[in-house]
């Protein structure tokens, strides 16, 4: 089939067209778009925290309305913590300051000397007296864990002193020591001051996530210190492991059991590290459902228009189709003339909204840091709206291939 006519039939009748390929190029531009933001969220949400199982933690959160002094805090601490690896069900119990991807915690700088005027990074910091790696099953892969002997019993209150090991995880070291690739033995300092404490470092875990799972590499830039802390914290959080399909179980008992084991007033909640994550992409969740609600949208009333536009072409052409059929036109030429002349308009279009999309992705690209469209996302969205066009005029173009010449040059 020649294309000299159909564009030449086009261009005596520009508008519908012209609708047609800028709508196209709207919604393509939006889909690759749309769908790439998409991509990248539910990669940012499917993200591992270096937890082993994530499914089998969950938290016991304790304040004591009556804290009292620092040794009887720390016998507290103590006991409570025997008591939760008492249950059984409970494969390991960690004390902890904070919880991965809770959302709240602290976060503090380091430096590879004293009084750096700009610190080498920020790392989400884990006290426990216990064992972090073995409650989270870590990945442990330069260095050892810490000794017992080497977490110390520090009154916030009173006492400034700190640990003198570390354990980071890999994305921390690597920021902080750009190029090296063996971290065990380096020292840094926690802040920037001149009298800041120094740290040594025994360990390397593959991840751990911190408290915010901020995007890119800083959302695992963690440390872990060994120190049992009073004073200070109103709060007692014990990361509790439990095993496999005993979690549901172990945290009513876990509750039950804190609360009849002491005459304090108690004040103990239970939650999961699934819950956490869950709440931490909540957001993130819900930006990819109104971007894929509003994709579908739009492919829909690009086949709206369409499918009306060649309705309505149908029906303007009506006596020609039924001239072309009785010089002897088949009934697969005039479905073939639709299906080019439609396959042109979505072309144009998908050439104008390959442009717009890359001017789209580079506007967000500048303004909200987001990756660069991948080429994939631009040619797999022109094969949908080749195939959308196609699908789309499908059937007009079959009521007008199905036109009887003496219907359609019958006067009106």
């Amino acid at each position: 089939m020649e294309i000299r006519p159909i564009l030449s039939a086009l261009m005596r009748s520009k508008t519908g067209a012209v609708l047609v390929a800028v709508q196209v190029a709207i919604s393509l531009a939006i889909l690759a778009n749309a769908l790439h933001i998409v991509n990248l969220r539910q990669a940012v949400a499917a993200r591992p925290t270096g937890v082993a199982a994530e499914n089998d933690i969950f938290y016991v959160n304790i304040q004591n309305l009556n804290r009292g002094s620092h040794e009887r805090q720390l016998a507290e601490q103590k006991r409570q913590a025997a008591l939760l690896r008492a249950l059984p069900g409970v494969m390991s119990v960690a004390q902890t300051s904070q919880a991965v991807l809770s959302r709240s915690g602290n976060i503090t700088s380091v430096s590879i000397k004293r009084g750096q005027a700009t610190p080498s990074a920020e790392v989400a910091t884990y006290f426990s007296p216990d064992s972090l790696i073995k409650t989270y099953g870590l990945q442990l892969i330069e260095g050892r864990d810490f000794r017992p002997d080497e977490a110390p019993e520090i009154n916030e209150d009173v006492d400034n002193s700190s640990p003198k090991v570390v354990i980071l995880s890999r994305a921390a070291a690597q920021q902080i020591w750009p190029g090296e690739t063996s971290f065990v033995g380096k020292t840094l300092f926690q802040g920037s001051g001149p009298d800041d404490p120094e740290l040594r470092v025994v360990g390397i875990v593959e991840r751990l996530q911190t408290q915010n799972a901020q995007n890119k590499p800083r959302g695992e830039h963690s440390a872990l210190l060994p120190a049992r802390l009073t004073g200070g914290r109103d709060q007692l959080m014990y990361a509790v492991r439990a095993e496999p399909g005993q979690r549901d179980r172990l945290m009513q008992e876990a509750q039950q059991a804190i609360r009849t084991s002491s005459t304090d007033r108690l004040l103990v909640s239970i939650d999961t590290l699934q819950q956490h994550r869950k709440a931490r992409y909540r957001a993130d969740q819900g930006l990819s459902w109104m971007l894929i609600a509003v994709s579908t949208l739009l492919l829909l009333v690009t086949a709206s228009g369409i499918v009306g536009i060649a309705s309505l072409w149908v029906t303007q052409r009506k006596k020609q189709i039924g001239v072309r059929r009785a010089l002897g036109a088949r009934r697969i030429d005039i479905l073939r003339y639709f299906l080019t002349e439609n396959f042109m308009i979505t072309s144009a279009g998908i050439a104008a909204g390959v442009l717009l999309a890359l001017a789209l992705n580079h506007l967000l690209v500048s303004q909200l840091e987001l990756a660069r469209l991948p080429l994939g996302y631009l040619l797999g969205g022109a094969l949908v709206f080749w195939l959308l066009g196609v699908g789309a005029v499908y059937g007009p173009a079959w009521r007008a291939a199905s036109i009887s010449p003496a219907t359609a040059t019958r006067s009106t």
